[in-house]
């Protein structure tokens, strides 16, 4: 099983926001975003950790620009003028604190080193996407990424080599579940639906708490396609993941991948990934997404 996918350490990053925002409003109810980012990452983050990080929180703020935040209190930030220009200093920025959703990427995100100290990374961003508003129309779920066990006590995002993966989701309304790992290739990893399901669906029932990648809590008829995960880390001695974690009331198909290891999930590239979720978004209003970032670390 392949390495499963990009997690931030949990550090303060201190991210240094000059914005130039642009918008436009596009028939589909998105507006044009992005703008140019300073980013301040602390020096004991990996190159492509502190990259990775900065884009999406550069995202971030291009959306709390243009749509706002909704926690307010929490984003602490403080305003000053630098040589002429207004900048904003904010703390952990997150995406539930944003009125807003990335929909998709207009242009590749560009990162470049422009100068490092001896604690910190001075990274500038430029990023140029699509974003809309937060409805009321996204359906709200709850998932839990389990470690070594099925019950709730198990609930972690820290893995060691070797640890089994399990997801506990409910819903309050029955509908359709995608789940995806990104690993830092960046490649995209379909674990739901299940690689022996045909249809390419993975339906849910309201209220009820479903376990995935257990074949105990599978009924008798669907057991034989439960996919068992194994969390595995290579050459580095931790990697970082992303689960994304894909839910609508309405009907959708995974996404075209590939299956070149029966041992390894089906893939695609991260790319066609990220197209195949935003015209999955555009269509669908009720469709929510949660990304869940994981850390996986060799046995020392």
């Amino acid at each position: 099983m392949t390495h499963l996918v990009p997690f931030m350490k949990h550090i303060l990053l201190v991210a240094v926001l000059t914005c130039f925002p642009f918008v436009l409003r596009a028939g589909d109810g998105t507006k044009k975003v992005g703008g140019e980012f300073i980013y301040y990452a602390d020096a004991s983050l990996s190159l492509k950790e502190a990259k990775s990080l900065a884009i999406e929180n550069a995202k971030l703020q291009a959306i709390a620009k243009e749509f706002g935040t909704i926690i307010t209190q929490d984003t602490r930030s403080s305003d000053h003028l630098t040589e002429s220009d207004e900048r904003s200093y904010f703390l952990q920025l997150n995406s539930a604190e944003v009125k807003g959703e990335w929909v998709e990427d207009l242009k590749e995100p560009v990162c470049e080193v422009v100068e490092v100290l001896s604690d910190m990374l001075v990274i500038k961003t430029v990023v140029s996407g699509r974003a809309r508003a937060i409805s009321n129309d996204a359906c709200e779920f709850e998932v839990k990424v389990l470690r070594n066990g099925t019950e709730a006590r198990f609930a972690d995002t820290n893995f060691k080599n070797g640890d089994d993966l399990f997801l506990s989701f409910r819903a309050p309304v029955s509908g359709y579940i995608a789940v995806y790992l990104i690993d830092e290739a960046p490649e995209a990893y379909c674990l739901l639906p299940y690689s022996k399901e045909d249809s390419g669906q993975q339906f849910v029932r309201h209220g009820r708490e479903h376990i995935f990648f257990s074949p105990a809590h599978a009924t008798p008829q669907d057991i034989y396609k439960v996919d068992e995960l194994n969390m595995t880390c290579s050459d580095a001695n931790v990697e970082h993941n992303q689960l994304y974690v894909i839910f609508s009331p309405n009907p959708f198909t995974k996404a075209l991948d590939e299956q070149q290891d029966e041992l390894i999930p089906r893939h695609l590239s991260f790319k066609d990934f990220s197209k195949w979720l935003s015209k999955c978004r555009k269509r669908d209003k009720n469709m929510g997404v949660q990304v869940i970032h994981l850390t996986i670390r060799n046995n020392e």
